[in-house]
């Protein structure tokens, strides 16, 4: 939950950070390269197209697209389309159509390999936050599998009872043709990383947790949300982790799903995508790689004595499911850190990583909000 003071403090301290690192970029494993293509303000969430045209959500109101982001010289970043209902952080592609998650609807723009901007007006899909309150978690994400599109939305709350509307804290699967929304996950705080893994087309959500336990607590998850009886009940606010119960909600915790993956408290995973399992681009990453998840973390607002640092990681896969399982009493042992040099002491960062997927050449895309930086990282 993002608390408008402790937000613009933040943003102060981060910015002051930013501009005294100067070209300080985030750092990769030795292998690897990392190059920043492209500055879109406020950049979340990203979608590739087959051709190599990158399209970038926003904080703001416009979605943008860098045209020819596997080239040795991407284009300049430029406005696809604006719509009026910021923020448009979520967006998806299909074959013929651009899916853009704002605060208050899901909405869909045709698109045709090669657009530049978009031809026609947004056609607003279904309506979202439909008590019209703007409160906390305000992004809409948004996943296409190739037959269903999936919208999350956040809680309105850190933890309450009962939400301002029917959407809040649950993940929407939006017929895209009659535009009716289905629920198929249910108190889940802020599932705000989403992520489809191919073939299968199973739908995997990274869940940001309930801010008011004891420090370290609650564990971060990702989880095959598809994998459950439909819809799947997460029980936020009461439940948590291994069927824990907060002491502040009581109730019965013994039905909800457990986690195949966990991450340490207030890491606040915000990205997500699937490695390819069989790359064919000239810029594959290494077979440990294939078939395994890498999950941006933006890092915490909460400061005890320190930031929860931003960085991406990687989960390595294996036939569909984590190498390592969840072991409760270490959140870290299922990862590895991918991306780190995002922040230097307790304090001071030079970004936050947001959106993250994968180029036809086999390129790892990552957006930042906080700088604006879209990086292409490569095997060198």
């Amino acid at each position: 939950m993002l608390r408008p003071l402790l937000v613009a403090a933040l943003a102060v301290l981060t910015a002051t950070a930013c501009a005294a690192a100067g070209t300080a970029e985030p750092t990769v494993p030795h292998g690897f390269s990392i190059e920043k293509i492209a500055s879109v303000r406020d950049a979340r969430e990203l979608a590739m197209a087959p051709s190599g045209d990158l399209f970038v959500g926003s904080g703001g109101s416009e979605v943008y697209i860098v045209a020819r982001a596997d080239a040795r010289q991407p284009d300049p970043p430029r406005i696809f389309a604006r719509i009026d209902d910021a923020p448009v952080a979520g967006v998806a592609l299909s074959d013929n159509a651009l899916f853009v998650g704002g605060q208050f609807g899901v909405y869909r723009i045709p698109y045709h390999a090669g657009d530049v901007h978009a031809s026609s007006a947004p056609e607003k899909l279904a309506a979202v936050r439909t008590s019209g309150i703007s409160r906390d978690h305000q992004t809409t994400s948004l996943a296409w599998n190739g037959r269903a599109l999936y919208a999350s939305v956040g809680s309105s709350c850190n933890g309450c009872k009962p939400e301002l509307d029917a959407t809040r804290a649950t993940i929407q699967r939006v017929n895209v043709a009659t535009h009716r929304l289905t629920p198929i996950a249910l108190h889940i705080r802020n599932a705000i990383a989403l992520a489809i893994r191919p073939r299968t087309g199973a739908l995997w959500a990274g869940v940001a947790g309930i801010d008011d336990l004891q420090p370290g607590h609650p564990y971060e998850i990702f989880d095959d949300v598809t994998s459950h009886h439909l819809p799947v009940d997460y029980g936020w606010p009461t439940c948590y982790e291994n069927r824990k119960v907060h002491p502040k909600w009581p109730g019965d915790c013994s039905h909800t799903p457990i986690p195949r993956v966990v991450f340490p408290a207030y890491e606040t995973p915000i990205g997500a995508v699937f490695y390819p399992g069989n790359p064919h681009g000239r810029y594959a990453f290494p077979a440990s790689y294939r078939g395994g998840a890498f999950v941006t973390l933006h890092g915490s607002w909460h400061d005890f004595g320190g930031l929860v640092p931003p960085r991406v990681v990687f989960v390595p896969f294996r036939n569909g499911s984590p190498i390592h399982p969840v072991n409760w009493s270490n959140p870290d042992a299922q990862w590895s850190q991918f991306v780190a040099g995002y922040q230097s002491g307790p304090t001071d960062r030079i970004g936050r990583p947001t959106g993250i997927t994968v180029g036809p050449d086999g390129s790892l895309f990552v957006a930042d909000d906080l700088s604006g930086a879209i990086y292409r990282i490569r095997p060198r």
